[in-house]
């Protein structure tokens, strides 16, 4: 629950462009072994949740997602982040064995 509703998050091509410009990425390679790291700064969360929010259809901007309200704290942005970025750069479906990132 984001903002008291429930909320489609996705990231899309273009979500994972927006977040390569955004992190200066050179490669999605880059950009999951940057995730993988599990170092994100507050900034990342937001511009992460951000990105999943309008690749699900939501308009929401960064500033937008800087001040609304998350039902579940802290604790829940992070696993929602940290589902969000599993769900993209896991190689589960593909092999069977999954990579994890973590905020």
């Amino acid at each position: 629950m984001i903002g008291g509703r429930p909320r489609i998050l996705c990231l899309t091509l273009g979500a994972l462009a927006e977040l390569e410009t955004a992190f200066e990425a050179e490669s999605l390679a880059d950009l999951a072994e940057r995730f993988s790291g599990g170092r994100l700064k507050a900034q990342d969360l937001i511009r992460i949740l951000g990105a999943g929010l309008r690749g699900g259809g939501n308009d929401f901007s960064d500033e937008d997602v800087a001040v609304i309200g998350l039902d579940s704290g802290l604790p829940g942005l992070i696993a929602t982040v940290t589902e969000l970025l599993t769900v993209t750069f896991s190689d589960t479906q593909a092999t069977g064995r999954g990579k994890s990132p973590r905020p």
